[in-house]
């Protein structure tokens, strides 16, 4: 059984993540197969549109294949893992940059790999049952493929707060927080994948979209944009001790998991991402920070903690905020060893 269903159907390509029992979990190989579907139908006049979905119900894409590199990190081989990062963000551009439309189907979880795969796309759809989250800094990780770009996009400062919180957003909050463009019932989602493959034109897309209601982002922006805009972690935690709402306390939960390392430099780099701009600039900096993440950083144990072991109980080399060295933020500033990530 292929982990991608790649084929050309009607007037579209349709590419299908094929691995519901591992909730989608991106690979490396698979996002090699996607790249070349995506330049084989960039050439092909018959394509009108490239469509991405999912098996399952459950997720579109929980994320990358982090077991994997959890495995080549213990066992030292780093620069396999460090390839798989550079292939990941070179798609993740190559999306944002496509000459066709590319409309992603976010239906369920989606997160870490699977935000690369769908968010930078032109055409976004979410449904009642999306739960998109980046919650990379539980495994001391920073948010990546592009996720600091595209936090840093968000209205106020809710990407700081999303980014780390690790907090799940509906599908309303993604129309509002503009990481998506159509909400459609999860319902309509054969009938309207059917209507973009037989005719490769994304105009059925308002033909099956609804008016999205009740986010919880908007809801709470005032709140968001009072605690988050503060200029340091510490200031953060302390306002969101002191707020006794339940979206505070909850948000304040979110954020305590988070490695310090880890909270310390996103929030670093989702405000660089914000003043640059620029998505290949956000990955070029993201790619400075996790090609340190194996070694130097907490990403072993993070993973170890959350996903191998489940024993949430995580012993960071770095416990406290006060206990993170400048220069392991100063990082981001810095090229990468072996070279920096750049488009060829």
């Amino acid at each position: 059984m292929t982990d991608l269903i790649i084929e050309k159907m009607g007037r579209a390509g349709h590419v299908t993540l094929n691995r519901p029992r591992a909730l989608n979990a991106l690979t490396h190989q698979m996002c090699l197969d996607l790249e070349l579907a995506m330049i084989d139908w960039a050439a092909d006049d018959e394509v009108g549109l490239l469509l991405i979905d999912a098996m399952g119900e459950k997720a579109f894409c929980a994320g990358g294949d982090i077991v994997g590199i959890y495995n080549e990190g213990k066992s030292g081989q780093v620069d396999n893992a460090l390839k798989f990062w550079r292939d990941e963000y070179r798609l993740n551009h190559a999306i944002s940059t496509y000459v066709k439309p590319y409309v992603a189907i976010m239906d369920g979880i989606v997160m870490g790999g699977g935000v690369g795969i769908s968010a930078h796309g032109s055409h976004r759809v979410v449904t009642e049952r999306t739960m998109f989250a980046m919650p990379e800094c539980a495994i001391g990780l920073i948010p990546d493929v592009g996720g600091t770009y595209l936090l840093g996009q968000m209205p106020g400062v809710c990407g700081e707060y999303a980014g780390l919180t690790g907090a799940r957003l509906t599908g309303a909050d993604c129309i509002y927080a503009g990481i998506a463009d159509y909400l459609v019932p999860s319902d309509k989602l054969d009938d309207l994948k059917t209507a973009l493959l037989d005719t490769g034109d994304v105009a059925v897309l308002q033909e099956f979209a609804i008016v999205p209601d009740g986010s919880v982002l908007e809801e709470n922006r005032a709140s968001i944009d009072a605690i988050f805009a503060l200029g340091r972690i510490d200031e953060i935690l302390l306002s969101l001790q002191g707020d006794p709402t339940d979206f505070a306390q909850t948000a304040l939960k979110g954020l305590s998991r988070g490695a310090p390392l880890s909270l310390k430099t996103t929030l670093a780099a989702i405000r660089a991402a914000r003043e640059d701009g620029s998505l290949l600039g956000a990955l070029r900096n993201e790619y400075r920070i996790v090609s340190t993440c194996l070694q130097d950083g907490e990403l072993i144990e993070g993973i170890r903690a959350m996903v191998i072991d489940k024993d949430r109980s995580p012993k960071w080399k770095y416990p406290t905020l006060e206990s993170v060295p400048q220069d392991m933020i100063d990082r981001l500033y810095q090229p990468a060893q072996g070279g920096d990530f750049a488009v060829e």
